[in-house]
């Protein structure tokens, strides 16, 4: 589990980040409806989830699916016992054009 940490005035490194999008990989794998929609959404398959997570890119999008439905960021959020804020700025630390994240 993650633990909570100050947030720093830079926010998250890359590092911490992807500790975020690491811990949101396995609560996904958890919870098989979520997995599921996930992988409809993405077009990935369940056997290329380890390949696809070796892609920065990966971790991004995983992020994405997570801010875009408020229920299952505050589940994850929840269950991981970080605030839904760190896993918006692990995102925007992890870059892209996806840039209308909550605050």
């Amino acid at each position: 589990m993650l633990e909570k940490r100050g947030k720093s005035p830079d926010g998250p490194n890359q590092q911490d980040a992807e500790s975020v999008a690491i811990e949101a990989l396995g609560f996904l794998a958890g919870d098989a409806a979520l997995l599921s929609r996930f992988l409809a959404l993405s077009g990935l398959e369940a056997n290329d989830l380890r390949a696809a997570a070796s892609d920065p890119a990966f971790f991004a999008g995983l992020l994405d699916f997570f801010l875009a439905h408020e229920g299952t960021l505050n589940a994850f959020a929840a269950a991981s016992a970080i605030a839904p804020e760190r896993v918006a700025a692990a995102r925007r630390a992890l870059g892209g054009r996806y840039e209308d994240v909550p605050h």
